[in-house]
């Protein structure tokens, strides 16, 4: 019989390290493109064909103007999250500039969430089942938040990560699918 304890809240916990957050992000990654590809089923052979006559151009500034409110703001948040994002991944973590920056991103982040809440274009008058990422990042940021306050560094990085690398670059990938707004600012 092992004299160790059995209570787990006892036992040491394994470090977070790359092999253990890769293989967890790379299984909700999998999960997300599940979730993508099952919103977009029926639409797979329409987008192939617009794939095959996409010509790039420079943004097209009629289709920028002829945005809701709503859809500009959830642009311009976003692409300033992105930009501040990649910054920060960048940026050497816990000094100021990381805390001030941070909190910025945050407001961002938050921000391009809840206009998703006002915008329903895909799926006109509901929610898609992209809208999910909305209820994953209003969850996700606030504990961010709190495992930062809290000094629960391993915890933060994860959820930060996830939400930058998930929410933002995945979900950028996802918004140049033909027929949707950006498709139709560069290509369309």
């Amino acid at each position: 019989m092992s004299l160790a304890p059995q209570d787990s809240a006892l036992q040491p916990r394994r470090p977070l390290t790359a092999w253990t957050f890769g293989r967890g992000f790379a299984l909700s990654m999998g999960v997300v493109l599940a979730i993508l590809a099952g919103a977009m089923w029926g639409i797979w052979p329409a987008i192939w064909r617009e794939l095959a006559a996409a010509r790039p151009h420079a943004p097209d500034l009629a289709v920028l103007a002829g945005l809701s409110p709503v859809i500009r703001v959830h642009l311009y948040t976003a692409l300033a999250a992105l930009v501040l994002g990649a910054v920060l991944m960048a940026a050497r973590k816990g000094r100021t500039f990381h805390r001030t920056a941070g909190w910025v991103w945050v407001v961002l982040v938050m921000t391009t969430a809840l206009s998703t809440l006002f915008i329903t274009s895909l799926t006109p008058g509901r929610w898609s089942l992209i809208h999910l990422f909305t209820g994953w990042t209003l969850i996700i940021l606030p504990l961010a938040v709190i495992w930062a306050k809290r000094h629960e560094v391993a915890h933060h990085r994860r959820a930060m990560m996830g939400l930058f690398y998930g929410a933002f670059a995945l979900n950028l990938a996802f918004t140049f699918i033909p027929g949707r707004t950006m498709w139709s600012l560069f290509f369309g």
